[in-house]
């Protein structure tokens, strides 16, 4: 891996999202935790998703790194989340007793998003045909 790889974090409404879709050194999870803390300073974003399904390997190190990401970003009152575990990554840091604890993980980048946010893109895109108003029948997609 080339060792200038920078992981971008991408601005979407009032959430920041770090897709990593590289191998992660230890510098570059260095780099990163630096990046997003400047990013959530800068921009003030109400949540921040990782997303790790484009990562193979994540070790001890990486995962107590990401942990502390989320931890780190809750303390400046962002609300964090993890998403895209693969199974056998979260099978290996099971049985390596790690945890990703005061950190929610959700199966996907979608599913994260709309737990940030707190509501369906179904939802929204409903509001969006209706501007906003309920009719009798669409109650239950709130």
């Amino acid at each position: 891996m080339n060792e200038t790889t920078h992981i971008p974090i991408i601005k979407l409404y009032d959430t920041l999202i770090v897709t990593i879709q590289v191998e992660l050194s230890d510098r570059v999870v260095m780099q990163l935790k630096d990046d997003i803390g400047e990013a959530i300073q800068k921009l003030g974003p109400k949540g921040l998703i990782i997303d790790v399904s484009g990562v193979g390997i994540i070790d001890s190190y990486i995962s107590r790194a990401i942990r502390d990401i989320g931890l780190i970003s809750r303390l400046m009152g962002v609300e964090a989340v993890i998403s895209g575990l693969d199974p056998n990554i979260a099978m290996t840091l099971t049985e390596m007793g790690m945890d990703l604890e005061g950190v929610n993980t959700y199966l996907h980048l979608e599913a994260a998003y709309e737990a940030i946010n707190g509501r369906s893109a179904l939802a929204r895109e409903l509001d969006e045909k209706t501007n906003g108003e309920r009719d009798a029948e669409a109650w239950w997609w709130r």
